[in-house]
């Protein structure tokens, strides 16, 4: 595939490479091998829904990376890396969930056939896309091999997001406000929530002019009532009632580059506790925005939030962000920073995250949450530009 038709430029191609070598010297790995779909994204551009079988990514320390994965989906990669034909390493369909042998023979031959059989071998040992019996047969396969973890080196190295990734998370955040835009709009006693959610896939998928949706790495949530005081439940057929509130956790995705967003409504008169709820999440969200700028620490941005909570007796146990940017299902998190009182990391331009601190009290939660962009100087830059508040249609 021409570099003129994948979605970024050679040189930035040139600079993740670069940044993921730099690190694999620093660790004495030979050769890195990526079943992360973001990761493989991330290095060579390859995007398809095959991400249930295994491929990844085999990068040395130099020359091209090579795509490894199965025979039908060679065409995809063909069709979505930057590489030359040759870059690309098909495994036959044998291979495909069976009992009898697996994938790992595959990519075992090809690494001893590259001269790495007796090298370091950095896998992603914490990644979902990994088994235990990749691992197993991958080491029985290359007995001489060093295998280790590195299962978040490549992940680490997305942090910093460049101008190109920037360009893409905006066009996500501008799809992500026309989503809660829209759920505001319909949201009323009596609708039904998987027909609010088919209207929200609507407005995400056909996005704006040219800012086309993508699928997003999760699903919406969108809890209610007594339900919001869980995280992480989907929606139903039940119909939205009064006297309930509802949040809306979606996201945009655009070229699969995310930006968060979540409002909260209340069908009704909200009571008095929920509402100096909301009122102490929003000057904790523009206390963490004010302190997140480069040279503080993850860990600043949560203490800030939490000084404005305690006011109203909210005590949160939980992480209140984490980086995000690209990602595939089932999690847009990018696995590196978290927002939490202990987390160190010192903040530099170009970084991103998901600052979301839910509130999950008994018997009721709201949302309000923001993807947030370091800036060179001064606070944090929101990408959305949704009112920071809970919504009360009466």
């Amino acid at each position: 595939m021409p570099i003129e038709n994948a979605p970024f430029s050679k040189e930035e191609y040139d600079r993740r490479i670069r940044l993921t070598r730099e690190t694999m010297a620093e660790f004495g790995i030979d050769v890195l091998f990526v079943t992360n779909p973001s990761n493989q994204y991330w290095l060579t551009g390859y995007d398809g829904w095959s991400f249930y079988v295994h491929q990844g990514v085999i990068l040395p320390l130099e020359g091209d990376p090579w795509w490894w994965g199965r025979f039908m989906d060679a065409n995809g990669a063909r069709r979505t890396v930057w590489m030359e034909d040759d870059r690309i390493l098909p495994y036959p369909d044998r291979y495909v969930q069976s009992a009898e042998t697996h994938p790992m023979e595959d990519l075992a031959s090809h690494l001893r056939i590259m001269g790495f059989g007796n090298k370091r071998i950095g896998v992603e040992m914490e990644t979902y896309f990994f088994t235990a019996r990749a691992f197993t047969t991958l080491a029985e396969c290359l007995p001489g091999a060093d295998i280790m973890d590195a299962s978040s080196l490549v992940n680490w190295q997305r942090l910093i997001k460049s101008d190109e990734e920037l360009a893409f998370m905006r066009r996500a955040a501008r799809i992500s406000e026309l989503v809660i835009h829209r759920a505001m709009e319909l949201a009323e006693p009596g609708m039904k929530k998987h027909e609010l959610v088919g209207e929200l896939y609507k407005t995400a998928v056909t996005g704006e002019h040219d800012s086309w949706g993508d699928y997003p790495a999760i699903v919406p949530l969108l809890p209610s009532g007594a339900d919001a005081s869980a995280p992480h439940l989907t929606w139903n057929g039940e119909a939205l009632k009064k006297g309930e509130a509802t949040f809306i956790e979606q996201s945009g995705c655009y070229r699969r580059y995310h930006a968060p967003l979540c409002r909260t409504v209340f069908l009704g008169k909200p009571p008095k506790y929920m509402v100096e709820a909301a009122e102490a999440l929003t000057a904790g969200l523009n206390a963490g925005i004010e302190v997140a700028r480069p040279g503080n620490r993850a860990c600043d941005i949560a203490r800030a939030l939490d000084a404005e909570l305690a006011k109203v007796g909210i005590e949160r146990p939980n992480r209140c962000g984490y980086a995000v940017g690209l990602s595939y299902p089932p999690d847009w998190g990018e696995h590196t920073v978290s927002l939490r009182a202990y987390d160190e990391t010192v903040l530099q331009p170009g970084m991103t995250f998901h600052f979301m601190p839910g509130l999950w009290m008994d018997g009721w939660g709201m949302e309000t949450t923001e993807t947030i962009l370091i800036r060179e100087d001064g606070p944090a830059e929101t990408l959305s530009n949704v009112p920071r508040k809970l919504f009360v249609k009466e």
